[in-house]
């Protein structure tokens, strides 16, 4: 958790920031009286309805318009009256990642991270090992000479990602940088952008949706109506989980942090969030101690692989532990494997980890139709939710 040091500056300062765009009925406010300061290395999500102004506030911070009243400072520059010469080397120091990638088609990996450095006059020599270096960094060593239409969307963003962090910035400012992920993904690419700024030692404003993402967070602020609130406010209005958000504060000092900065209203809508949970969670804990949790989700595994099947009109199906998960092995299976090829279905869990195998097999060793195959993927999330879930049970059940 990053706490605002009373020595250190802002690296983002604004203080009553307004903006409004032209429209048929003369202007519309978007951004009413906006005051928020940002922290040297803090990673803030910025969340809030469509057309609230989120993206208006990371232009108006990274320097890509002008404020039209109000103060705001970006890396110790004000930018409420600035020349559009002193926008541009503010901009310079900015690193900028966008939902849809904007990467240049005609240019190889490595050639679209090296557009980041190329104002900056860089020797040759010296920027390429940079932008190497980066790529490699996000994973994508082995990809460096591949164009975009070459690489999957989560390859295309750590591109992205390498691009705006070669610069190695103070500020990166990220704009739906998951939208056009799923789910595993878009978390994926959060943890590596806030693994590589935490190493760089730069700060993270990133605008979102994905509520998935809000524990990854030191703060997380909320725009609504042009008007900003706390995080408090984004996570009760925003996260249908509390106990996941919460699980985000570690010891009792953080969580009072975390209640400190609610009102009155804001805390009692909290807690009635948290009772709802609590008292699940408790009913959970109650079956696990009556009964082996353990069998009830193998159980309800085996259940719905056997639905499964019946939909994919198959006679034989089973679902396997693989790797290390063995540690909870499972082979759980609906009628006899064949002598055919099956068809599979790789399981993860929530971290990506490979965990297991789904496998089905026709009769007489029919070929799959394309469209039981596209079925199939409709299965894999479900699958492996339930399956790590039985993993984890038996490793508690194992231990006690």
């Amino acid at each position: 958790m990053i706490a605002p040091p009373e020595s250190r500056s802002p690296i983002l300062s604004l203080r009553d920031v307004c903006y409004s765009y032209p429209s048929a009925t003369g202007r519309k406010q978007v951004l009413r009286n906006v005051s928020a300061d940002i922290w040297p290395g803090e990673i803030v999500l910025m969340v809030g309805p469509s057309g609230a102004g989120k993206t208006t506030m990371l232009t108006l911070a990274g320097a890509l318009r002008s404020v039209e009243s109000g103060s705001l400072i970006s890396l110790k520059r004000e930018l409420s009256g600035a020349s559009p010469e002193e926008l541009m080397r503010v901009r310079r120091k900015i690193g900028f990642i966008f939902q849809r990638h904007n990467l240049l088609k005609s240019l190889s990996a490595l050639d679209n991270v090296r557009t980041a450095l190329q104002p900056l006059d860089y020797p040759y020599a010296e920027e390429r090992e940079a932008c190497v270096a980066m790529l490699q960094a996000v994973g994508l060593g082995a990809y460096l000479h591949s164009r975009p239409n070459n690489l999957s969307g989560g390859q295309q963003q750590r591109v992205a990602i390498a691009r705006a962090l070669v610069r190695k910035p103070e500020l990166v400012l990220a704009d739906e940088p998951t939208a056009s992920l799923d789910g595993a993904s878009g978390r994926e690419i959060v943890e590596l952008l806030r693994q590589l700024a935490r190493a760089q030692g730069c700060t993270i404003v990133l605008v979102t949706h994905d509520s998935r993402i809000l524990d990854l967070a030191d703060r997380c602020l909320r725009l609504e109506d042009g008007i900003l609130s706390s995080y408090a406010s984004a996570v009760t209005a925003d996260s249908a989980h509390m106990l996941t958000a919460l699980s985000a504060f570690r010891d009792s000092e953080e969580l009072g942090w975390f209640w400190s900065r609610m009102d009155a209203g804001q805390f009692l809508d909290a807690l009635r969030k948290l009772r709802v949970e609590a008292t699940q969670f408790l009913n959970v804990m109650d079956f696990g101690a009556d009964n082996s949790l353990a069998e009830w989700v193998d159980s309800l595994l085996f259940s719905v692989l056997a639905k499964v099947a019946a939909l994919l009109d198959v006679p034989s199906a089973r679902i396997r532990t693989i790797g290390e998960s063995q540690l909870g092995g499972i082979s759980l299976s609906i009628g006899s494997p064949q002598n055919s090829e099956p068809l599979t279905l790789e399981i993860r869990d929530r971290h990506a980890d490979l965990i297991g195998m789904a496998e089905f097999w026709t009769s007489g060793g029919i070929a799959f139709t394309e469209a039981s195959q596209r079925r199939l993927w409709d299965f894999e999330k479900v699958f492996g939710l339930l399956l790590e879930i039985c993993i984890r049970t038996k490793r508690i059940e194992a231990a006690k």
